[in-house]
């Protein structure tokens, strides 16, 4: 029997004269009447309301819901709203997020947006909201220890006794199961033989795990150094040179030379500290993966810098970290919440996975991700969080449209698996044995709705790794047709102005089209193309 969950409010501002569509239905499958979480996301509906507000602000914004109650299905919105940030972009536009609360305690997955345009018109409204949780009596005072409910968390994930890093958790309402609990949310990081990001939610009455997933996302002076990748490409990275009170030089590979970044520093998983050499010619074969993390990192920086005006991952000039050597011949790479983590591959499947700038690029997106739209890591949110990664993976590294052709091994191009996916042809590539009697009976990934498979939540936490291969798809046959520059505008800003953490293919496809109505115009080409490139995989509105 599948989790049931409790079904967001959809919400939706008409331009024209569309009316808000709301459900508050609970299901286990595909149609209306049944739910999983490939259903679990609010509908945006493009539409111009052009009212004209004396500034684009959270206060004006409360204002126009408070009036619109009927239109939103939002109750008392004054009460049940708490500002989260209001930004704005290049266009002039200003969006303004708020998550929902109860008693200042916030709603898990639960985001509104209001859009304004460059006149201060408030123009569209778009995320989700949980009716029965601001309706409901919820009693917001925990009785649980959080010192209890973090070894709770600890024990259901078999997290290890010593950790990197503490613990982190916060109080939510989270709707699950036909109910609406106060839990703590807790997430346990550790690396190891089996690495997780676990997100465990624990009832703040009863102390029991209500709910629990993990969120791992696979795949000084500064100085010019020369080093050696583990393709045998010659890479120029920057490092810090070092003098060493005996008089020697020692070289790092720490690169604080961006203005606005704290750094990139790429470091060794055998011994967590940063790599260092006594000569700026970095070409020992023990640090030919780190040479080429190191100089990937940089190239992805500057992708986003460059082409999206963002400073690092959470635009704010954190740290890019990447840990190199991990595991024992480890076939991935993954990003973990806080860094990239590259293993050394087996050598015949795989070669060390530092060496992809595409799978650097994909890792580093993930980042960017838990920054702004912050997808959750499940069902078809899930999907569009991998999908999202894999598309900027092939727009960094633009020579093709194939995910990992760089880090393939031997035995894996013999047996004609040449790279990890493509979004040119997905289909080309079978999935796992056990995924296959979730899907349309072919074994392999979908690029059309009608190939999707309907996982659950144990095999590949509901599909994230397959079901991205049909919106891969659609990004690759828009970009076929406007170029890859403008696809990476166009899906960027998508992810980082309008997408929330419960979206789903069909908000994506709306708020995907509607960023490129913004950048280049409604009725424009790449509208047009963007839409088209949704309808021929059979994601629509």
């Amino acid at each position: 029997m599948k989790k049931k969950y409790i079904m967001p409010v959809i919400l939706s501002s008409a331009l024209v004269a569309s009316s808000f569509t709301v459900s508050t239905a609970l299901a286990n499958g595909q149609s209306e009447k049944t739910w999983n979480e490939n259903a679990h996301v609010p509908v945006f509906v493009k539409e111009k309301i052009a009212e004209k507000r004396s500034s684009s602000n959270a206060s004006n914004a409360l204002d126009y819901l408070a009036e619109n109650e009927k239109k939103t299905g939002l109750k008392n919105p004054k009460k049940n709203l708490q500002q989260k940030a209001v930004e704005k972009d290049d266009l002039g536009m200003t969006h303004v997020r708020f998550n929902q609360a109860v008693n200042g305690i916030p709603v898990e997955g639960a985001e509104v947006v209001v859009h304004y345009n460059e006149q201060d018109e408030l123009v569209s409204v778009n995320g989700a909201h949980f009716p029965e949780a601001s309706t409901s009596s919820i009693d917001t005072a925990p009785t649980v220890s959080l010192v209890k409910a973090v070894q709770t968390a600890k024990n259901a994930v078999e997290a290890p006794e010593e950790l990197e890093y503490a613990p982190e958790s916060e109080v939510v309402v989270y709707p699950f199961e036909e109910k609406n609990h106060l839990a703590y949310k807790v997430n346990v990081n550790f690396m190891g033989d089996q690495p997780g990001n676990w997100f465990v939610f624990v009832d703040a009455k009863s102390g029991e795990v209500i709910d629990q997933y993990n969120a791992i996302m696979h795949a000084q002076d500064i100085h010019q150094s020369v080093g050696t990748g583990v393709l045998g490409e010659q890479r120029k990275i920057h490092t810090t040179k070092i003098k060493e009170a005996k008089g020697g030089t020692t070289f790092s590979l720490s690169d604080e030379s961006h203005e606005g970044l704290e750094g990139i520093y790429t470091l060794d998983a055998n011994d967590g500290e940063i790599f260092t050499n006594h000569s700026a010619s970095w070409k020992d074969e023990y640090l030919r993966p780190a040479v080429d993390a190191h100089f990937n990192s940089e190239q992805v920086y500057e992708y986003f810098h460059d082409e999206h005006d963002r400073n690092s991952l959470d635009d704010n000039g954190m740290a890019i970290i990447s840990y190199v050597h991990y595991g024992e011949s480890y076939n991935n790479a993954f990003w973990n919440g806080r860094y990239m983590t590259y293993g050394d591959g087996d050598g015949s499947f795989m070669v060390p996975l530092s060496a992809g700038l595409d799978v650097a690029a994909h890792e580093m997106t993930h980042g960017v991700i838990s920054n702004s739209a912050n997808l959750r890591y499940r069902f078809e949110s899930g999907a569009l969080n991998e999908s999202f990664a894999d598309i900027f993976g092939v727009l960094v590294d633009s020579d093709d449209w194939e995910l990992g052709e760089d880090i393939m091994g031997p035995d894996a191009k013999e047996d004609g698996r040449v790279s990890l996916r493509s979004l040119s042809d997905p289909s080309k590539y079978p999935v796992k044995a056990d995924y296959i009697p979730y899907g349309d009976g072919e074994g392999n990934y979908p690029s059309h709705m009608d190939e999707f498979y309907d996982l659950p939540i144990n095999l590949d936490n509901g599909g994230v790794h397959i079901n991205s291969s049909i919106t891969n798809h659609a990004a690759y046959l828009i970009g076929e047709e406007i170029g890859k520059e403008k696809l990476g505008q166009i899906f960027y800003r998508a992810l980082t102005v309008y997408l929330t953490p419960t979206s789903n293919f069909s908000e994506a496809r709306k708020l995907i089209v509607q960023s490129a109505a913004d950048i280049y115009g409604e009725g424009s080409a790449e509208e047009k193309a963007t839409a088209k490139g949704f309808d021929q995989v059979g994601i629509y509105e």
